[in-house]
């Protein structure tokens, strides 16, 4: 599978390991899929006895068949996967696809997790592809990446981390989460707000001189090696659900980045039957405008409930804009909800009081899109999968504002409180961080 940057479409093609490794293009662009594999005998192959790890393993061997045996992607999705999605009924014509167990307890773990596991095979691998014996991840977070990304490299060999979060806006849980100490793992502490975080990140894979004395890389979903493992829980949900093949089968995604949603446009791509997406935003909502207008005007973003999806300036954008080449393109297959913070906490108390589900205030916004949906289209033959991307034990100032309770926290989230914040505080500027990186790697 070869790849190109966003930004040179007819440019020179990568191979997936120069991608995975290189992080971003020359030319800031990001790595997109030259070719467009036709997998729907693989996809509808998978029945509804098949696991995750079945479908991921399948799906790996599908898309890297030159690299990979059965034996060998199945055993890569073994490391890279040591937990798995589920689905749960919510509400009449409503499935929750739970991206939560993992060790971060956030969908996340599922890029972050198959990045690890890929990398570290690569450099044991060794080959040309490889720039060199040892690499630094260099990634930025609202919160959730950061914290996923800390739990999958931890103790990688080979793999230095250094993560760029906005200080005073991630939850207490998170910034303990990506702040627990760790020798391969650095929290810098950034005096700005997320899209500093990335653009600093993105200034520093443009920067010739650092690049040539560290090898970088990202863990961001600006990487394809983040990126296209998320497709593949997409995947395994519509085996599970293949009754709606032919019918009406919805995908409603929280979005901030956007590398979760086109995540799913890649599985659509690739073969996966699927009506149509809903990408929910919070009041960040460049997209949803996108859609309505046909501008897209990047702004700083906003913060609210939803801090995992504060995003003003969504980098995935280049990539479905690569897909898709227009507004009117893309409203044939998404429609967008931006949800305020009010109508968060609202729907949060609603699932409470009617279902006795916790959900997080991300997941949140796509069970209001998506009850939307079926209010417009309320038909036995459409069913809306809402994606539950982070457990609400998260979250828990959200939950006692919103409902007056705090979710039990999960005891591999409750062992991270009783460790001891470690950060670097820096100015949200380039010569800052080439300081910072220069300082422990160069």
């Amino acid at each position: 599978m070869k790849f190109v940057s966003t930004r040179n479409p007819r440019g020179p093609a990568v191979s997936f390991a120069e991608a995975l490794f290189q992080g971003i293009a020359p030319d800031g662009g990001l790595y997109h899929p030259v070719e467009e594999p036709d997998l729907r005998a693989l996809i509808r192959s998978l029945g509804e006895d098949a696991s995750f790890l079945d479908c991921a393993g399948a799906m790996i061997q599908g898309l890297f068949g030159d690299d990979h045996t059965a034996e060998t992607a199945r055993e890569l999705a073994r490391r890279a996967f040591p937990f798995e999605p589920r689905l749960n009924r919510l509400e009449p014509g409503m499935r929750l696809l739970e991206l939560f167990h993992g060790p971060s307890c956030a969908f996340k773990d599922f890029g972050a997790g198959f990045l690890a596991a890929v990398m570290e095979w690569e450099l044991q691998r060794g080959g040309q592809a490889i720039p060199a014996e040892r690499t630094v991840i260099l990634t930025a977070t609202s919160g959730d990446t950061g914290s996923a990304v800390a739990q999958a490299f931890q103790g990688r060999q080979n793999i230095d981390v250094v993560i760029l979060y906005p200080s005073g806006r991630v939850s207490p849980l998170q910034e303990k989460q990506l702040t627990a100490p760790s020798e391969n793992i650095t929290a810098l502490e950034v005096k700005g707000s997320f899209d500093d975080c990335q653009r600093m990140v993105k200034e520093a894979f443009a920067d010739p001189d650092l690049t040539g004395r560290i090898c970088l890389t990202s863990a961001n979903s600006i990487n394809v090696g983040r990126l296209i493992p998320q497709s593949f829980y997409y995947i395994w949900a519509f085996s599970q659900l293949k009754d709606y093949a032919g019918r009406e089968l919805v995908f409603c995604v929280p979005s901030g980045n956007f590398g979760n949603l086109t995540a799913g446009l890649l599985a659509w791509r690739w073969g996966m039957p699927v009506s149509s997406f809903i990408a929910a935003t919070n009041a960040n909502d460049v997209v949803p405008q996108f859609l309505q207008t046909g501008v897209f005007t990047p702004r700083p973003s906003v913060q609210t409930l939803a801090n995992a999806m504060d995003v003003g300036n969504p980098s995935n954008f280049e990539r479905m804009e690569q897909l898709f080449g227009s507004a009117q393109a893309m409203k044939g297959l998404i429609s967008a909800r931006s949800v305020s913070d009010r109508e968060i906490q609202a729907v949060m108390k609603d699932v409470y009081e009617k279902r006795g589900e916790l959900i997080c205030p991300h997941t949140a916004t796509g069970v209001l899109a998506a009850r939307e949906y079926l209010q417009d289209d309320p038909g036995e033959d459409t069913l809306v999968v809402p994606l539950a991307t982070a457990h609400p034990a998260k979250f828990v100032e959200v939950s006692r504002e919103a409902l007056g309770v705090e979710p039990p926290l999960p005891e591999r989230l409750a062992r991270l409180l009783e460790q001891p914040k470690r950060s670097v505080i820096v100015e949200n500027t380039r010569e800052a961080l080439a300081r910072e990186l220069l300082k422990r790697f160069g």
